[in-house]
């Protein structure tokens, strides 16, 4: 399996949206990986769901399973937190989303993981990693793009919980910068960039949990031709501004050397283009399988008003395994 690079991947993506060709794409966080193959040649052991297409038959768990993680301990999690939050402090960031990666055990396979997983958006890749997310990246219908940048999230069954979440003044800030940087983000490519719905609550299962998490809808027009630059155009939008922060180009830099590991295709993107308009998702709540070990990844959004304890929280309640 060759991996395209930067430059040849997005070239790829290109000329398949040209031709007007259906394929699935898939890009690392750092866009330095990239994979775009035609769906009628899509290797055997690459499954996707995007809503309500996918490549893959429904199946229901029959099977018990087990599942359990061995998270980072606090004081290594507090000392990454506090280098976040002296580079804010300098003025270098002003959002930054801190992931870790968890060693986790199930008794299930990827692919079964893959299967039984409720989520929006889910990704199988070769038996080497698996997402099940719930954040969109990007739709494109007709001309119109759309991003669903998806900041805050809080237990369902806490009193008042959605007041809660929607009152707290930190969430409210971390929100306002990610609208703000996605607005910005389809300004570079689109018109007519409009903020269509703010902060409204969804609910998801979270393995035992289940969680609130609040979105906003933001919607720009593209150029008419926009399918025969595909590539270029998600090339100019990505890494997406949820999972990397504000200002992009300084935080990306911070989170290289802040994280104590290689993201790789977590928090990266994968999408299908029909021939007419295209899916996307966000790479989050992501499983790796390094040399038969899984590792999952997660964490969340640092602003300076972040309490290392709630923080390290959210990376651990957002381990988990959706299963039917």
């Amino acid at each position: 399996m060759t991996w395209l690079s930067k430059e040849n991947g997005f070239e790829q993506i290109n000329t398949l949206a040209k031709q007007r060709t259906p394929f699935l794409f898939i890009t690392s966080f750092d866009g330095e990986k990239i994979f775009a193959q035609p769906l009628d040649q899509l290797d055997d052991d690459i499954f996707y769901k995007l809503e309500d297409w996918r490549n893959y038959p429904v199946k229901k768990r029959t099977k018990d399973f087990t599942f359990s993680k061995s998270p980072v301990d606090f004081n290594t999690y507090k000392k990454a937190l506090d280098d976040v939050l002296e580079e804010i402090r300098s003025g270098n960031t002003y959002l930054l989303n801190l992931t870790f990666r968890t060693p986790v055990e199930t008794n299930l396979t990827l692919k079964e993981v893959f299967t039984y997983a409720r989520a929006k958006f889910k990704l199988y890749f070769k038996d080497e990693f698996i997402c099940f997310s719930p954040e969109r990246f990007v739709e494109i219908e007709e001309n119109t793009i759309a991003t669903y940048p998806m900041k805050g999230t809080i237990d369902a069954h806490l009193p008042h919980a959605k007041e809660t979440i929607l009152a707290d003044q930190k969430e409210m800030a971390e929100h306002v910068m990610i609208v703000d940087l996605m607005r910005n983000d389809l300004g570079i490519i689109g018109t007519n960039v409009k903020v269509e719905k703010f902060r409204y609550v969804e609910k998801i299962k979270a393995g035992e949990k289940e969680l609130l998490q609040v979105s906003s809808k933001i919607t720009a027009t593209l150029p008419t031709d926009w399918k025969d630059n595909l590539g270029t155009l998600l090339s100019q939008i990505l890494p997406a501004g949820s999972i990397s922060g504000t200002p992009k180009k300084s935080t990306v830099n911070i989170i290289k050397h802040v994280e104590n590991f290689d993201r790789g295709f977590y928090t990266g993107v994968f999408g299908v283009f029909d021939g007419e308009s295209l899916r996307s998702g966000v790479m989050i709540r992501f499983i790796e399988n390094e040399n038969g070990k899984f590792l999952y990844k997660s964490g969340g959004g640092i602003t300076i008003d972040s309490n290392a304890k709630s923080e390290y929280e959210e990376l651990i309640d957002k381990i988990y395994l959706p299963l039917h």
